[in-house]
């Protein structure tokens, strides 16, 4: 499991389902890579999911994606925990 922290007012750029103008939540890739990316490689999980956390200025840590990519490679869920920071 994974945990991150999100202003409130960056919460949209994480959530597929949020009124954001961004066209490719984070939601959306991880989503997209898992279903294409089984079975590959960490190393060439990686650097997608940065740019799809760069893309959706997320600040995830090098250490949150390589699990996120272990988890998209061996087939197994992967929850996030999100906390929600500001006012």
């Amino acid at each position: 499991m994974g945990e991150i922290s999100v202003d409130r007012r960056q919460l949209d750029h994480l959530l597929a389902d949020s009124a954001s103008g961004y066209a490719v939540p984070y939601q959306e890739a991880f989503a997209r890579l898992a279903a294409t990316h089984r079975g590959r490689p960490v190393e060439v999980i990686v650097p997608l999911l940065k740019q799809a956390a760069e893309r959706a200025l997320l600040g995830f840590t090098g250490a949150d994606l390589v699990d996120q990519a272990r988890a998209i490679s061996s087939g197994a869920p992967y929850e996030l925990r999100i906390r929600v920071t500001g006012r």
